[in-house]
């Protein structure tokens, strides 16, 4: 019978509903704010009857039904003048928590849910907590200097996040290729599902720097924070009295500890 490598219990996965919520509450509270039937005039305004004050601005202003650029500025939308100019750094943070509409929210909470359970079960809270933040905030880095030079526009949306999680995914397959048993078809569905998502931000009005920066990002902070013992490596304390020891595997291979010690330096560096 084949030997496989111990499958740990799966971690409870409650961050990611906790963000899944949070995003979902800052979306009606940005619609609150924005108040189309108030600020444009309900005429103007998508679903006005029904929705009221959280109906959607003109569909020439937003075509993902949401509100408007004045709204997510002053609720922490990322603007390089803002941060680099204003010294206003919080931003590079609030404005994961912000969606430009219905649609932009549906689309990255879908991904969340698809992605986030997956590697909260898999590698606990701890682990996911900065890897979602840290990316997001890499994310928003890569955008500001993109948009250096160019006409200034307001970025929001947890999608920075989001490929960092991708990202992470990658690197954690490359890290641990030894302990993976279908490595082609890993890597081949993998990479379909990062270029699929990649190609979305060709699309006009979409800030793929933001998509590319957190990538880089979760690539980096996978092999910081993914990183598993190799198969058949036994801690001392549960070795038996006599056994030789010069011959128990090490923890981690040489290609891993590299890996890991080169990502720190350019997170750290960068």
């Amino acid at each position: 019978m084949e030997n496989k490598p111990y499958a740990p219990e799966p971690w409870l996965a409650w961050l990611t509903p906790v963000i899944f919520v949070a995003c979902i509450a800052m979306f009606v509270y940005t619609m609150h704010v924005n108040n189309c039937p108030w600020n444009t005039g309900a005429d103007k305004c998508i679903l006005s009857r029904p929705l009221g004050r959280y109906s959607f601005q003109p569909w020439s202003e937003n075509h993902l039904l949401g509100p408007s650029i004045s709204t997510l500025s002053s609720l922490g939308g990322l603007e390089r003048k803002d941060v680099v100019e204003n010294g206003e750094k919080y931003r590079l943070l609030s404005c994961m928590w912000l969606h430009a509409g219905v649609i932009h929210l549906i689309i990255n909470m879908t991904s969340l849910v698809l992605v986030g359970f997956r590697l909260e079960q898999e590698f606990g809270f701890l682990r996911i907590a900065p890897l979602y933040l840290l990316s997001g905030v890499g994310g928003s880095i890569l955008s500001c200097v993109h948009q250096e030079g160019k006409k200034e526009t307001v970025s929001v949306g947890a999608s920075g996040a989001l490929f960092g999680m991708l990202g992470a995914m990658f690197s954690e397959l490359i890290a641990n290729w030894t302990i993976y048993a279908n490595k082609c078809m890993a890597l081949s569905v993998l990479g379909f599902v990062i270029t699929v998502n990649l190609s979305f931000g060709f699309i006009p009005g979409v800030d793929n720097s933001a998509h590319i920066g957190g990538f880089i990002s979760g690539v980096l902070l996978g092999f910081v924070l993914f990183v598993r013992p190799q198969y058949g490596y036994v801690s001392k304390k549960y070795i038996a009295a006599g056994y030789d020891v010069k011959h128990r595997k090490p923890k981690y291979k040489s290609y891993q500890l590299l890996c890991w010690i080169i990502s720190l330096i350019l997170l750290v560096v960068g």
